[in-house]
């Protein structure tokens, strides 16, 4: 029986086969599997968290640096503006003053529009004699705030009016300052004659020049900081 057995031999067992150590190896390598796809899966929200790319950072921050550029051009613009509109107004009155005042009116048009030098103690277009200091108050305020919207300014439509203003703004405040009787209550120089109509300079044309042009853009919608709004 002995030699039988020899003989024919053991068959093999499956049960017996899978209790070795092989049957772990399956087993070990699953399990390392979910390991590792766990951990990819809890690392998948900290990458949402991560940085952007440095490409999109240098993008904001050329964006950035052209929208200031932008509005330093428009200042510039508004200063340029108030500068030439009151030389020219500064100008024309160091000239009236030293040729025309104390002389006949010069005609230009007929009657229908003269130079005539005449001073003016009240605000444009020879309103309100009365109450000197207080334009000359009113133009310091209108100065005062144009100096401040021009922080937030990038419309070149407004930084034209805006600078209409202040250069006129600027002329007849120097005449309030400067001219007799006496400081904050200076005479202005005007020297523009139509017919019918009150005798003006070339600050306040480009003060009324300025109010038109933010009345228009107003209507239109256009802020000072380049938006445009629809009531």
């Amino acid at each position: 029986m002995a030699e039988a057995e020899r003989i024919i031999g053991t068959p093999d067992i499956p049960e017996a086969a899978g209790d070795g150590p092989e049957q772990s190896g399956p087993d070990s390598g699953e399990t390392a599997a979910a390991e590792q796809d766990g951990q990819r899966a809890g690392s998948e929200p900290e990458s949402e968290g991560e940085p952007k790319p440095e490409g999109e950072g240098v993008a904001d921050a050329e964006a950035g640096a052209a929208s200031a550029g932008k509005g330093k051009r428009k200042i510039a613009v508004l200063f340029a503006v108030a500068v030439v509109a009151y030389a020219f107004d500064l100008i024309s009155k160091m000239i009236v003053v030293a040729k025309l005042e104390h002389h006949e009116p010069i005609d230009l048009i007929g009657d229908w529009l003269r130079l005539s030098a005449i001073r003016n103690a009240g605000a444009a277009f020879g309103f309100g004699e009365a109450f000197t200091i207080i334009f000359t108050c009113i133009a310091a305020a209108v100065i005062v705030v144009i100096a401040r919207l021009a922080r937030k300014l990038y419309s070149l439509p407004w930084a034209i009016a805006l600078g209409l203003l202040l250069g006129g703004a600027l002329g007849n405040l120097t005449d309030r300052l400067f001219r007799a009787p006496g400081v904050f209550e200076g005479a202005v120089v005007d020297f523009i004659a139509p017919k019918g109509f009150a005798v003006f300079n070339l600050a306040d044309s480009a003060i009324v020049c300025g109010g038109i042009l933010i009345v228009l853009l107003s209507f239109r919608g256009l802020d000072p900081d380049g938006t445009v709004h629809k009531d």
